[in-house]
């Protein structure tokens, strides 16, 4: 008890509370702003929480995390451009309702659902991450190392086109995390005789340059082929465009049951906010009322896809805080901010720095309480950022990607790095490599290598000796049978369909 007021005196002292005012301020500009996103932009900004405490530094990048699935919706009902996968189906209502002079209500319906399921994700990860810890403090190496193999499987299944090219990318991920010294004998391994290279592949060079600055490649080869110029946003309004109790009323259990399917995709890795998103405007069209005409201006459909996609973000620190697993990208930017501050995610969390962990949950309360003040009070500002081209965007971000990698360890070394995996993270994009499956099999490498030894040392590398540890069967078999469904599923998928 002690532990979680301090924790929370912490993330409501006065510039805990000014930090997480700035992530949610710059979530809600990198929200708006076309071609930039969110894993993207907490890339950058973990070189900015070098100099804060860690709760001021987590609760600024959980307050860009959560504010920049807000103002996504802008550019999505405004301009009919999804700034991300998610927004996609925000697009679907959201511009037909601003076309018809109802665009206000459209970004409050998206404002409104935002922060219920972000509130209901925070309070699911409350709730579940001790109790899942506690359990996870029970299991040995044989079991995490199923663990993670699973949580890898999920991802590279659900994270692109092909499980086998999923996997290989998560592989290779774990391979480069290998780079550096033995963690047993100090032996160097594969370090080419760099010194630079001993201590491992910086990991904020390697996010950076396979998301941050790869994205802008992508943007930059998209804006070149691009005619016409960037979409003008809609600027029509109506007489009935607000949104009042009645409206409120009318989307309520579309807001709590979005949350609830939000919550529980969050806590699945690999699945992510786009999962979520489609699969909460399927279930709300099932559940559609005669008149309701989803895809022609409807605010459930507004409501439905907002909802669920804000919930996901703190729903995916479950596994994280409990197991050390990332459940998405942005969970597995954090892990770099964390380790940077000497804090290692997972089932000990808890014990060693629980007042640290009630800190992030008063952190997160916080930035949604401030997601609503700012959104609400900042709605037509945030709207004039959706005419900002994307030829001005692109170089500022490149110029802060370099600066942040430079600002690592204060060597051109870095930049290099992160340039080389800019140049993978393309070809991996060109040629249907998941970067995410990459990332977070580079992130969770050095943990598996350390868990696969012990459980090699457990089972005396006798594969007969699982038998005695009916957990990890049970896990492998549910990896297994989950990547033949996955295959079997693609497989069978048509080329074309409904969204539902």
């Amino acid at each position: 008890m002690q532990d979680a007021l301090l924790g929370f005196g912490d993330a409501l002292s006065p510039d805990t509370i000014a930090f997480v005012l700035i992530g949610v301020l710059l979530g809600y500009v990198i929200g708006v702003l076309p071609g930039l996103n969110r894993p993207a932009v907490l890339a950058i900004a973990i070189p900015l929480s070098y100099y804060m405490s860690p709760v001021s530094a987590v609760g600024f990048l959980i307050g860009i995390a959560k504010a920049s699935g807000a103002g996504g919706a802008t550019t999505a009902v405004l301009i009919n451009v999804p700034g991300e996968p998610n927004a996609a189906v925000t697009c679907l209502d959201g511009y037909p309702l601003a076309r018809s002079g109802k665009a206000r209500q459209a970004l409050q319906t998206a404002l409104y659902g935002s922060v219920i399921g972000d509130v209901v994700g925070t309070l699911a990860l409350i709730l579940l991450a001790l109790p899942l810890a506690r359990f996870a403090l029970k299991i040995g190496p044989v079991e995490m190392t199923a663990l993670m193999m699973l949580a890898l499987t999920f991802i590279a299944a659900l994270s692109g086109s092909s499980l086998l090219r999923g996997l290989i990318a998560g592989i290779f991920g774990m391979l480069v995390a290998t780079i550096g010294l033995d963690i047993e004998s100090g032996t160097p391994r594969m370090t080419f005789d760099q010194v630079d290279l001993m201590d491992g592949v910086p990991l904020l060079a390697v996010t950076v340059g396979m998301l941050a600055l790869t994205e802008m490649v992508i943007q930059a080869e998209e804006l070149l082929g691009r005619r016409g110029g960037d979409p003008t946003p809609v600027v029509t309004s109506g007489k009935d465009d607000r949104f009042g109790w009645p409206e409120f009323r009318h989307v309520l259990p579309t807001f709590l049951r979005s949350s609830l399917v939000g919550t529980v995709i969050g806590i699945i890795p690999g699945l992510g906010p786009s999962v979520a998103s489609f699969a909460s405007y399927g279930i709300a069209k099932r559940f559609a009322r005669p008149g309701e005409r989803y895809g022609e201006g409807e605010l459930k459909g507004v409501a439905a896809a907002e909802t669920a996609d804000n919930a996901v973000v703190p729903a995916s620190f479950i596994p994280l805080f409990a197991l050390g697993l990332p459940g998405s990208v942005s969970a597995a930017i954090l892990i770099a901010a964390l380790t940077i501050h000497g804090v290692v995610p997972g089932p000990r969390l808890f014990e060693e720095h629980a007042r640290l962990v009630y800190g992030i949950y008063g952190t997160m309360l916080v930035a949604a309480v401030l997601m609503l003040i700012v959104g609400r009070v900042g709605l037509v500002a945030f709207a004039q950022l959706t005419r900002v081209p994307a030829i001005i965007i692109i170089p500022v971000v490149v110029m802060l990607c370099v600066v942040g990698s430079y600002l690592e360890s204060r060597s051109l070394f870095a930049v290099q790095v992160m340039i080389g995996f800019a140049v993978l993270g393309y070809l991996m994009h060109r040629f249907d490599y998941s970067r995410v499956t990459f990332l977070i099999g580079f992130v969770i490498g050095p943990q598996f290598e350390l868990s696969l030894r012990q459980a090699l040392i457990i089972t005396d590398r006798d594969p007969a000796a699982l038998l005695s540890h009916p957990i990890a069967l049970a896990i492998l078999a549910t990896a297994l049978i989950g990547g033949l469904l996955s295959m079997r599923a693609r497989d069978r998928a048509p080329t074309t369909g409904d969204i539902t």
